[in-house]
């Protein structure tokens, strides 16, 4: 995820999957392709050609409907708002909350234990204090173990103050 607009009246932040999504896509169709083509050639290869095109290609649309997912946020001032969009091959869903009850941003996190020992896994949340939304909600569903939770969490911490110096400079 990253921040794709950084301005005084507005913060976006966005992750559009595209290596994910493009490297299924070739998963399902180096399946598929093979699949068809074993099924064009008439015989036994029909059966196999089905079951290498079918299997293949289910498990990577499978794959591709799980893990492929636009997710936009938008802390908008001027609308005194925050939409949380998310877009998966099921539907889309907004979520909107108001800006002025957000607290602060902050880092979740999990240990992962495995063979190899333990890790601990990062997910960014949105703080709301007050207001019918109040808690803690995340900005991405997925827990994961890069930087980018940090820097996401830097970037709307460093934009919510100046919503306090503008609406202080307004009122003098």
């Amino acid at each position: 995820m990253k921040v794709t607009r950084n301005d005084p009246n507005q913060l976006i932040l966005s992750d559009t999957p595209w290596f994910t999504g493009i490297t299924l896509v070739f998963f399902i169709l180096a399946f598929v392709g093979p699949g068809l083509f074993l099924m064009s050639e008439g015989g036994e290869g029909i059966l196999f050609g089905f079951i290498f095109a079918l299997g293949g290609g289910g498990l990577g649309f499978g794959a591709f409907c799980a893990f492929v997912r636009r997710v936009q946020v938008i802390l908008d001032r001027t609308k005194d708002s925050i939409v949380i969009r998310r877009q998966s091959v099921f539907g889309y869903e907004a979520v909107e909350h108001v800006l002025s009850n957000l607290s602060h941003a902050e880092i979740e996190s999990t240990t992962s234990r495995s063979n190899k020992g333990s890790s601990t896994l990062y997910r960014p949340v949105l703080v709301l204090n007050k207001g019918m939304s109040a808690g803690r909600h995340p900005i991405v569903e997925a827990y994961s173990n890069g930087s980018g939770s940090h820097r996401l969490v830097d970037a709307v911490n460093k934009w919510l103050p100046a919503r306090k110096v503008d609406s202080d400079s307004q009122s003098a």
